[in-house]
């Protein structure tokens, strides 16, 4: 099969990260067959390994992958979304750039390396999962400001009891009612009581005296 006709099946799948297994069902040809004609493409610039069994068609020639395209099939058939240090920085929360791809997924926990860089993926429990913006069926969305500081806290008071953070830069129009409304969800008492205080020590306001955590707080027997 001669490379453009192989170029033009893959760019028939209509998504511009795919697996070995689709490129052999879009080719129509054996695995061997199949992997010479990959790699043949990858040497003529038109696709990217990202890793083992696992391609992107750039969006230009020698152009970029996007690491939200990526996403999805390093973690399907769970879902997943950019958060943490990733989505601070997508909205210019903290000056730092991550060196890896953080994302949040009902997935385990583990750290996947490509060549486009480092994806680590954080666990959370269903009821922690959302607060997403900007998905489509092909890319992972982006966490909103106040859940991705949200995850970013609740995550390191899970992990270390503790929480220690660059300087965070709250946006003006940052809803402090949706992130504490993250934090109400958090199943251990603990947890939540650690979240909500490094939160607040961020210099945002405590959630309010008649809000859920608080109420919740009140509630349980001492």
């Amino acid at each position: 099969m001669r490379p453009a006709e192989a170029y033009a099946r893959l760019q028939g799948l209509h998504r511009p990260v795919f697996a070995n297994a689709e490129a052999v069902a879009a080719l129509r040809l054996d695995k061997t067959a199949t992997a010479h004609a990959l790699a043949g493409l990858a040497r003529d610039g038109l696709i990217v390994k990202l890793r083992q069994g696992l391609w992107a068609i750039p969006n230009s020639f020698g152009g970029r992958v996007d690491p939200l395209e990526v996403l999805p099939m390093l973690t399907r058939p769970y879902p997943s979304y950019s958060s943490l240090w990733t989505a601070l920085a997508a909205h210019d929360m903290i000056e730092q750039i991550p060196r890896a791809i953080h994302a949040v997924s009902l997935d385990r926990a583990r750290e996947m390396p490509t060549s486009i860089g480092t994806f680590r993926v954080h666990r959370v429990t269903p009821e922690l999962y959302g607060g997403i913006e900007g998905a489509t069926e092909i890319r992972a969305g982006t966490a909103t400001p106040e859940k991705a500081l949200f995850d970013t806290v609740y995550l390191l008071v899970a992990r270390t009891g503790h929480g220690s953070l660059p300087e965070i830069e709250i946006p003006n129009e940052f809803d402090v009612e949706a992130l504490y409304s993250w934090a109400d969800r958090v199943a251990s008492a603990r947890w939540r009581t650690l979240t909500v205080r490094y939160l607040t020590a961020l210099g945002l306001p405590p959630p309010p005296v008649d809000g859920a955590v608080r109420r919740r707080e009140q509630a349980r027997p001492s």
